[in-house]
């Protein structure tokens, strides 16, 4: 007996088969394929490379344990719409990369994979949300490059984390995310001495809850507080009422919008939806925006007054002290 670890040759008609089913896998990937093929409807080319082949081997490892959200196709290689599916999902994989992973398996080659994921048609696409996959999903977007890549971009926007608060401590933080934005949300918040750091925070949740409420919009938002820009809230013209203040500021028109109602999110968010639908007629700045100071950012903390000069010793200050003090000056 030669074992059971011995090489058995194959016959020539499974030789064969076995060189036909990989030559359409190649195909297919390739975007080629006989009758069965179709073209890409105007599509924009892709790389095939930029589709990963998955296996049974790999595809927890790749798959499941990385945090990437994933859009995977089960095929067969001789499916004449996979291969009419071929180029355009090669074409979206280019447009996402770097953002979505898109993987094909071959469900001829991997019945396992097929089986686990209930696939009983061909093509069939999966959906693996970014973060922990506890499952897969349908996918039932459209089969061009564009519906596929619309499809995915949704979903990426509608789970992404909401934007950074970002206090204006230098004059970056107000070039990436108010010259480099549409619209960027400019909050002043009164002095530290009368909020504390609860009242400060309590701001700062409301801004927070707004920017994932409006993540889709990719506004810029920014914070300081009372006098600490000052140059900068002098050419928005904001705070005259008072603060906290908020304004929305398209610098590339030179224009700035101004919060005239109370600083909580119901009243933010009736602003924003006046502001995106063009319901408030904005101000031209008057005066260019000037380049921000550097900034200490906050501790966190409750703020603390400042130390008060001692006097008690003044009784010890005999009055020709006085008189020279009052000449020197």
């Amino acid at each position: 007996s030669s074992g059971i670890n011995a090489e058995w040759p194959l016959r020539p008609g499974v030789q064969e088969a076995m060189k036909l089913a990989t030559s359409m896998a190649q195909e297919r990937l390739a975007g080629r394929g006989g009758s069965g093929g179709g073209g890409g409807g105007g599509s924009k080319k892709g790389n095939p490379a930029d589709v990963v082949e998955l296996t049974s081997s790999v595809f927890d490892k790749e798959v499941l344990d990385s945090k990437d959200m994933w859009l995977v196709e089960f095929y067969a290689p001789w499916c004449g719409h996979c291969k009419k599916l071929a180029p355009e999902w090669a074409s979206a994989a280019s447009s996402l990369k770097g953002k979505v992973k898109l993987g094909a398996v071959d469900a001829t080659q991997f019945p396992d994979l097929a089986g686990r994921y209930g696939v009983r048609g061909y093509p069939t696409i999966k959906y693996f949300p970014a973060g922990a996959k506890l499952d897969a999903e349908e996918y039932d977007g459209g089969r061009t490059a564009g519906d596929i890549v619309a499809w995915a971009e949704e979903r990426l926007e509608q789970f992404a984390e909401p934007p950074e608060i970002r206090e204006l401590l230098n004059d970056d933080v107000f070039r990436e995310e108010c010259r480099e934005k549409s619209i960027c949300l400019v909050s002043i918040l009164p002095d530290i001495l009368d909020t504390g750091a609860a009242g400060r925070n309590e701001y700062l949740q409301i801004l927070l809850q707004l920017g994932d409420k409006y993540k889709k919009r990719k506004f810029g938002w920014v914070w300081s507080f009372a006098g600490e820009q000052d140059k900068l809230q002098d050419s928005l013209e904001i705070g005259g009422a008072g603060f906290p203040a908020l304004a929305a500021l398209n610098i590339k028109k030179n224009a700035v919008l101004h919060h005239r109602g109370g600083f909580s999110k119901d009243g933010i968010n009736e602003f924003l939806q006046y502001v995106i639908a063009g319901r408030i007629a904005p101000m031209v700045l008057r005066q260019d925006v000037p380049k921000l100071r550097k900034a200490a950012q906050w501790d966190g903390l409750d703020g603390q007054m400042p130390e008060e000069e001692d006097y008690s010793d003044l009784d010890d200050i005999e009055l020709d002290d006085l008189e020279e003090i009052k000449i020197e000056l």
